[in-house]
């Protein structure tokens, strides 16, 4: 069977430093496959309020998760500083893929990169629906899609 491979986009769109808890860790003693999900929610999270948005408040619609791929490079321990940088991709009509890239500060290595696939979902009515033009605007992607 093929790895996974998780291409970068052409430019991220924001950055933030999350330090490796020790809850983060599993039986291995390093970053268990868990916590990497967990502390990219953190940065989409942090990425949405850079923006003034929650991930059920943009423009009036929330976000799915539809999938999720993670490519790992390198192992990360406890303590380790990881810069998650995360940009877009693949922007269609309704969805796009988030990509991060995590990177130890301390020693420059790539731990992992992620990816996952959003769509765009209005919780009232329970349906999909078209990726506001405002967010890429806001993200400087307005007529990508």
């Amino acid at each position: 069977m093929p790895r996974v491979r998780v291409a970068l986009p052409e430019r991220f769109l924001y950055s933030t430093d999350i330090q490796v808890r020790i809850d983060d860790i599993n039986y291995g003693g390093h970053l268990g496959n868990d916590a990497v999900l967990r502390l990219i929610h953190e940065a989409r999270l942090r990425f949405f309020a850079h923006l003034g948005y929650t991930e059920l408040n943009i423009h009036g619609c929330g976000i799915l998760i539809a999938d999720a791929a993670i490519e790992y490079r390198a192992q990360s321990f406890y303590g380790d500083i990881l810069r998650i940088d995360l940009g877009l991709s693949d922007i269609g009509r309704k969805g796009c893929d988030l990509v991060y890239q995590l990177i130890n500060r301390q020693n420059d290595t790539e731990v992992a990169r992620i990816k996952t696939g959003i769509v765009f979902f209005d919780y009232e009515s329970q349906r999909v629906v078209r990726i506001p033009q405002a967010f890429l605007a806001l993200c400087g992607l307005a007529g990508d899609s």
